[in-house]
Order: structure tokens, then C-alpha cells, then sequence
């Protein structure tokens, strides 16, 4: 049973194990051992398709990061005013981090105590800095509330989304897509509410 699973092993699948156990007993509290056992594999059939754990984590956390700066590529991130830039950029995350929820906690629970976890918090850094870009740019445009902190917008913009990860959980009766949407229009619905100039 063992060959044949060894067999029909990707990388991909791995890589799902790895993240699943990752989050369950942190990153750090992860021994090669831990991930041969939920792989049910061996531990050399594991360095037949990465050179350890930490390239693992490394993939694991560029697929989220790959989702998220992929997001600021679209059309709807680049055209228009800064304003419906930047509520679409919050929708599409959320849509995001309800695809990829096991890759962007992951993501959002690195600690930086390995060169991986700190290249993914500085990446993550960047990230925040193009969005609040954008809320700067929203503001100057008149969109944007004069009295709003952009700084304190930001963190508590990226503080709602990112909270997803505690408490979201996938309903199995519900399309991802739907579900994803409808947690996006609330997110935005809240957070733009607020944020926006009326008149």
C-alpha cells in the first residue's frame, strides 16, 4: 500500500499534506517525521521531491502571496479611480484567502525565524504598502474621508480580511464562489461604508 501511494505522489499533493500539518502544529513545531507520517510516506520519498521542509514552506507560502500580488495585476486593480481601485483589490483578497485558505494562513502566521519567513513577511509588507498607496491616492482624489489615518485605515482594513483565517470555515452545501463573494461584498460593504466621503 505504501509503494503504491509513493507512486501517485506529487509534489502538489505533498504540498497540501505539508501546509495542512504546518498549520496544525505550527511551523517550527514540524519535524520531517511529522510530514512523512501524514504524507504516509517515507521520509526519503519526501527528499525525492524537496530538499526539506523549508522549501515546502516556501511554496506553500508564494502560492498565497502569487494569489494576492496576481490580484493587483488585474483590470480592475489598474483602471479607474483610486477609490474602486482599492475596494476591488479588498474584494478579490477576500476571494483569495477563501480559495487558498489553508495557503494564506499559513501565510499570515509566519513568524520570520528562517530566511522563508522573513522574505514572506517582507513580501507581505509590500503588498500592504501598494493597497495603502492606494487609499493615499483615494484620498488626495477626494474619495477617501480627509479625517481617515491612512496608516490606521490600512491595518484595520488588512485586520478584518486577514481575521477570515480564525473563523471562516468553507460551508459544504455552497459553492466557493458564491460563499467567496458573498464574504467579499461584506467585508467591502463594511469597510468602504465607513471610509468613503458622502455628498
Amino acid at each position: 500500500m505504501t509503494t503504491a501511494r509513493r507512486d501517485t505522489y506529487t509534489p502538489e499533493t505533498l504540498l497540501s499534506v505539508a501546509v495542512r500539518v504546518f498549520n496544525e502544529r505550527g511551523y517550527d513545531g514540524t519535524s520531517m517525521e511529522h510530514l512523512s507520517k501524514a504524507a504516509g510516506i517515507s521520509k526519503s520519498s519526501i527528499y525525492h521531491h524537496v530538499a526539506g521542509k523549508e522549501e515546502l514552506l516556501r511554496r506553500a507560502v508564494s502560492r498565497a502571496l502569487d494569489g494576492l500580488f496576481g490580484i493587483l495585476e488585474e483590470p480592475g486593480a489598474t483602471r479607474g479611480r483610486a477609490i474602486e481601485r482599492v475596494e476591488y483589490v479588498t474584494r478579490r483578497t477576500v476571494e483569495v484567502l477563501v480559495a487558498e485558505l489553508p495557503y494564506v494562513t499559513l501565510l499570515l502566521r509566519v513568524r520570520g525565524n528562517t530566511r522563508t519567513e522573513r522574505w514572506a513577511l517582507e513580501r507581505r509588507r509590500e503588498f500592504d504598502h501598494q493597497v495603502a498607496d492606494l487609499l493615499k491616492a483615494a484620498q488626495a482624489e477626494g474619495d477617501l474621508r480627509a479625517d481617515v489615518d491612512i496608516r490606521l485605515a490600512t491595518r484595520l482594513l488588512f485586520g478584518m480580511v486577514n481575521s477570515l483565517v480564525e473563523w471562516y470555515r468553507p460551508h459544504p452545501e455552497t459553492s466557493a464562489g458564491v460563499e467567496a463573494e458573498r464574504v467579499a461584498e461584506a467585508v467591502a460593504g463594511l469597510a468602504f461604508d465607513g471610509l468613503r466621503t458622502t455628498g
